[in-house]
């Protein structure tokens, strides 16, 4: 199957993950992609395949005759679409050959190269994108038809020579739970590559260290006309302690190395309110000063306004896999090398967000991310380059060989 093709094929499932689900996968449509992807392994020669009881989906190509004793590679991809935005029912739009225009996705809604300077790069290109009442699906469908398509191609030639090669695809990865129940020793790599990144080139082995926070809000609600020295407004609480927080540390105004705090949630009315934010660091001692501020400022909350105020948890989500990764400089040697095989430009730098690859190599798989050709990931402007596509599958069958080398 083309590689467009089964993307297309991929998006059109509705594979959405649920923060607020307790179950494993957190939703039951993500086996729906999973189960078939099994199958379609099956139906390619691939050996060893399962889908176990989390829904983890896994598969081997065999190794060529002779390659027996090289390095088991893995490759991994997550099914799941963000919670974001919905990612029912895809409309997919095709643009053979992007000439650098603003791109209409609907009536009402134009992606337009003012907002997204980035699309200049993508001149000459195949572009899909959405028609601007969904999300694509890219991340991670476009990681998962690359891989896919390698392995069908690498099945298809066997004079590829190559040594195992270990697949797999996740749920739940856009919720923080990818690889919470992933059997590493099952999966029987000596070394993998998450396919999640976006802009073509992108060689990824530092992430964020990261930490989610949660702040439960206690006021006192009293009628308005009566509330002098008596109300604690939980809304104005929350602001208070808002803005302790530096404005400039605030995703809308850090690039590169510098972290954040980040509100991502907020309910509640005067006498109750819980707020959710998320803390982002690559250095481990300022992510480490940055929990602690947040904790310094909850109890200076507590202290103005009475004990119990505000309860403040804060958990660790994942940390920076550079340390895990850089013991194994071959991981990301071999990487490079792929990508010039491919005529790509490697482009390494950190991931202002993490990867199931994070958690992964602390797990003791080192386990670097490259890049998809996804851009926009999450929102209605998402869009794909299937010749970034095209560049990243190579990249996957580039990687099989060198490792029997």
């Amino acid at each position: 199957m083309e590689l467009k093709d089964r993307f297309l094929q991929y998006v059109s499932f509705d594979t959405q993950s649920s923060e607020a689900s307790e179950t494993y996968p957190s939703t039951d449509k993500q086996l729906v992609l999973l189960r078939h992807l099994a199958d379609e392994m099956r139906a390619l020669g691939l050996t060893e395949v399962v889908t176990d009881a989390h829904g983890y989906t896994m598969g081997t190509i065999p190794a060529s005759e002779g390659c027996e004793n090289a390095p088991v590679v893995g490759f991994i991809a997550h099914v799941d679409t963000a919670p974001d935005m919905s990612g029912a029912n895809v409309k997919p739009r095709i643009i053979e050959q992007y000439d650098g225009s603003d791109i209409p996705l609907n009536g009402q809604i134009t992606m337009r190269v003012a907002d997204f300077p980035e699309l200049r790069e993508f001149v000459g290109h195949t572009l899909i994108h959405t028609d601007g009442t969904t999300l694509l699906g890219a991340d991670d469908k476009a990681g998962v038809a690359e891989i896919m398509t390698a392995a069908e191609y690498l099945m298809a030639h066997p004079e590829i020579k190559h040594g195992k090669i270990r697949i797999g695809f996740t749920p739940d990865e856009e919720v923080g739970r990818g690889v919470d129940h992933f059997d590493v020793k099952a999966f029987g790599a000596d070394f993998a590559y998450t396919v999640d990144g976006g802009f073509e080139g992108e060689l990824e082995y530092e992430n964020f260290n990261a930490a989610g926070a949660k702040i439960e809000i206690q006021g006192r609600n009293v009628h308005p006309g009566y509330a002098k020295d008596k109300m604690i407004n939980a809304i104005e609480v929350a602001a208070e302690l808002g803005a302790l927080l530096p404005a400039w540390e605030r995703p809308e105004h850090t690039d590169g190395y510098e972290g954040f705090y980040h509100c991502v949630g907020f309910n509640g009315t005067v006498e109750k309110c819980s707020v959710s934010y998320i803390v982002r660091d690559h250095d481990a001692g300022k992510f480490e000063q940055k929990k602690r501020f947040l904790c310094d400022c909850a109890e200076l909350m507590n202290r103005k306004y009475g004990e119990g105020t505000v309860k403040l948890t804060v958990k660790d989500q994942y940390f920076n896999m550079r340390k895990m990764v850089e013991p194994h400089p071959q991981v990301i040697d071999k990487a490079l090398e792929a990508m010039r095989m491919a005529d790509v430009v490697p482009i390494v730098r950190p991931i202002r967000g993490g990867t199931d690859g994070a958690r992964l190599s602390f797990m003791g798989l080192p386990c670097p991310n490259l890049f998809t050709g996804g851009m926009n990931f999450h929102g209605k402007f998402e869009y794909a380059s299937l010749t970034s596509m095209h560049k990243a599958m190579h990249v996957v069958i580039n990687l099989a060989q060198l490792w029997a080398k």
